[in-house]
This record gives C-alpha cells, sequence and structure tokens, in this order.
C-alpha cells in the first residue's frame, strides 16, 4: 500500500533538511534530491517497524502548509 505524504525541504548549511510533518520525521542530505530520498528511507522504515498504535498516535490525517506574512521590526 502506498501513502501519500509531504516532505517540506529547506536548506540549512551546506545541507538539506526533509520534515514529513504528518508523522514528524526527519532526515537529510546534501542536496534538494539526496534529502527527499532520505526522508522516503526513513519513513518506509518508520512504517515497517512502528506499531498499529504508535502510528496511530503520530500520523496527523490533515496537514495545511501555508505562506504567512508577518510583521519584523
Amino acid at each position: 500500500m502506498n501513502r501519500h505524504l509531504t516532505a517540506i525541504i529547506e536548506r540549512e548549511g551546506d545541507g538539506y533538511v526533509a520534515l514529513c510533518p504528518e508523522v514528524d520525521v526527519a532526515s537529510q542530505g546534501d542536496s534538494i534530491a539526496e534529502a527527499r530520498d532520505n526522508l522516503r528511507e526513513a519513513l518506509e522504515l518508520f512504517f515497517e517497524t512502528a506499531s498499529e498504535e504508535e502510528i496511530g498516535l503520530r500520523l496527523h490525517k490533515e496537514v495545511y502548509i501555508t505562506q504567512l506574512e508577518v510583521a519584523v521590526g
């Protein structure tokens, strides 16, 4: 079974950090593609090893990503 999940990737120093907010799993890589692939691997390992109870507790069914404008200074 395949599941569609969100990947948020941002530059951090010389590399990239990838986060899946639905289950709070993160990974990293030297490029965007590597960070995404490493996150996919981390997620697959999570779903292979986590109990149904843990998955149920951590899995957020709805995740909304948007941008906000805020006053700074």
